[in-house]
């Protein structure tokens, strides 16, 4: 029989196991803090930016236009250029999706993306060397497409890292940092056309030389893995034509971003593609004076850019949030482009500058971020960066085409007989276009 006294007794020692084993019991782990990217992978991705941007933008912004003039007669440079950029501009939208494709695809050992950095800056270099000593235009088409092809195949598989190699805590940082290699980009090829200006073959030849190296930085320090064997079905003909699309259906928050990518570049573009032809006519100054004041304007921009992106990135990754950035880039853009409509002087020319610089900014430090968040598969990252990639390549072919519409509505004598007014309204248009498209992601904050 158990009586009061023994239950007491054992409840007693019940109580001091208890005890016991909850001092000896060891204190829960802590969670462990994310660790960062290592920072030569970081600044690898960077340098890789910025060179293969010098490679492609130094010959759009100047040297192609040069060598252009060195083979035909003034009445039709402008033509002969256009032609080219267009046979370019388009291979840059194909190129990137279907490189994209096969590089999610590649199983060597080398892995999946460093074959095509390196690959493609190969590429790219036999092109601009056929650029810059063709003796026809043809010559000079076929040199530029090669070019053009070889570094979107690299810069395909460059963004497609940044979801591969970067943790999300850091992407904001990461994506800022990386984005504001274009504008960089842009101000270096100025400088190096200027400081080759004597021989064209090196003026092509540099910037490719800098892109090739930063290419071969990046290769060095990446972890890449290839693709296991058997991930993907074997590549067909029906699949080039379906790594352009992704349904928006099954995809919408993809889609939704990939329409607010493409309204923001057509705005920028609306600035970026017009700003000689603006100064000329609207402001007035001469074809002696207007090199020196786009100089000026660019550098503007460029730092307010760099300001904008260092910033967006780090605030973003310390809220937590990517969307608020987007909203406050279009506002900026926006904004802009309404200062350049109704500008008549160059100093509020620059104003307007500073601040489309500082919403570009903002838009660049979470861009890649968003792309990454909103792909519709990890293992097919750079396909889907690649898609993603043509919301930016087509709007510098779409708004020469759009434009000459655009400006001569309601055209009268005055900016020369172009309504640069209504130009920069639709950019703005599109800026807030862009900022409602964004809105709409679900599936980021």
């Amino acid at each position: 029989m158990v009586t009061d006294r023994d239950a007491a007794a054992a409840g007693t020692a019940l109580t001091r196991v208890t005890s016991t084993t909850a001092l000896s019991a060891p204190a829960p782990e802590p969670t462990p803090t994310p660790s960062d990217a290592p920072r030569s992978l970081v600044l690898g991705l960077a340098f890789a930016q910025l060179g293969l941007y010098l490679t492609v933008l130094t010959p759009v912004l100047v040297t192609l236009a040069l060598r252009v003039s060195q083979l035909v007669p003034e009445s039709g440079r402008g033509g002969r250029l256009s032609l080219v950029l267009s046979v370019g501009a388009v291979l840059a939208m194909l190129g990137n999706p279907l490189f994209g494709a096969l590089s999610d695809r590649t199983t060597g050992r080398f892995g999946r993306r460093r074959p095509w950095l390196l690959g493609g800056m190969a590429v790219a270099m036999a092109g601009l060397t056929v650029v810059a000593l063709g003796d026809s235009i043809l010559v000079l088409t076929l040199g530029w497409a090669v070019a053009q092809l070889g570094c979107n195949a690299a810069l395909c598989a460059l963004s497609s890292c940044l979801p591969d190699l970067i943790p999300e805590h850091q992407r904001g940082r990461v994506s800022g940092l990386v984005g504001m290699m274009i504008s960089v980009a842009m101000v270096t090829g100025s400088f190096l056309a200027q400081l080759f200006h004597g021989s064209l073959l090196l003026a092509f030849l540099v910037p490719g030389a800098i892109g090739l190296v930063a290419v071969v930085y990046l290769a060095s320090v990446m972890k890449d893995r290839p693709a296991a064997p058997g991930t993907f079905p074997p590549y067909r003909t029906k699949d080039f034509f379906g790594s352009f699309w992704i349904s928006p259906r099954k995809h919408p928050d993809f889609a939704r971003y990939f329409g607010a990518r493409f309204m923001i570049f057509v705005a920028d573009s609306c600035v970026t593609s017009y700003q000689v032809y603006f100064l000329m006519d609207r402001l007035g100054f001469s074809r002696s004076e207007v090199a020196q004041k786009m100089f000026l304007g660019t550098l503007i921009m460029v730092g307010s850019t760099v300001v904008g992106s260092l910033l967006g990135g780090n605030l973003s990754d310390r809220w937590g949030r990517r969307k608020p950035f987007v909203l406050a880039s279009a506002a900026l853009v926006a904004v802009a482009l309404a200062l350049m409509a109704l500008t008549g002087s160059y100093g509020l020319f620059l104003l307007a500058m500073a601040v489309f610089g500082f919403g570009e900014g903002l838009y660049l430090s979470v861009d890649m971020a968003i792309g990454a968040s909103v792909l519709p598969d990890k293992d097919s990252s750079a396909q889907g960066m690649g898609v993603l990639n043509i919301a930016i390549a087509f709007p510098q072919s779409l708004v020469p085409m759009i434009a000459p519409a655009v400006l001569a509505i309601g055209a009268g004598s005055a900016d020369g007989g172009q309504n640069y007014g209504a130009l920069f309204l639709f950019g703005a248009l599109c800026a807030a276009g862009g900022a409602v498209a964004a809105r709409l992601i679900r599936s980021v904050t």
